[in-house]
């Protein structure tokens, strides 16, 4: 079910992959919920709820539950769309909670075609490459709980090996 508009379709395919993600035990226990992936992996859209897995003891949203349901996307979108040629990492991430959240709150993780032809580029003249992607949290009116900055490694596959092998030389 989309939480944002959006032209995009899901596929079979991204439908049977959500639904998989839902039940991921390290997904699931978060409480949140993948509810759209596009077709072409380059839309997702996540929500999170008060519930008895996300409460915490001031009867808000955890914001472990609220880091947690959003941690592994960008990664899983970028492992897709890249392929199998290809290592792709979470390296960092930054929060800032905004404010409490007590109600149904949503994510959407948007990679646009620009973005993609820029890392393959950047990973054709480096064989590696790290960027930064923001993100947020709202609700159905926009207000903000949180912000997030997730920084995304990607390398080849034939680069990252020969990074390993040179680390593992030096020991």
């Amino acid at each position: 079910m989309k939480l944002f508009e959006t032209d995009k379709k899901e596929s079979t395919e991204t439908r049977m992959l959500r639904w998989r993600y839902n039940f991921w035990p390290c997904l699931w226990c978060t409480g949140g919920q993948v509810d759209f992936i596009s077709s072409d992996y380059k839309e997702m859209h996540v929500s999170l709820k008060l519930q008895i897995r996300t409460l915490n003891r001031v009867g808000t949203i955890f914001g472990g539950s609220i880091y947690s349901s959003i941690d592994p996307h960008y990664m899983l979108l970028f492992m897709k769309i890249l392929g199998k040629d290809y290592v792709v990492w979470d390296k960092a991430a930054s929060i800032k909670f905004l404010r409490p959240a007590r109600d149904k709150i949503k994510c959407r993780f948007l990679l646009t075609d620009e973005l993609v032809e820029n890392v393959k580029k950047q990973l054709a003249e480096k064989g590696e490459y790290s960027f930064d992607l923001p993100l947020r949290y709202e609700d159905d009116e926009g207000k903000m709980y949180a912000a997030f900055k997730k920084t995304i490694y990607v390398a080849t596959k034939d680069f990252y090996e020969k990074k390993l092998q040179t680390k593992r030389n030096k020991k």
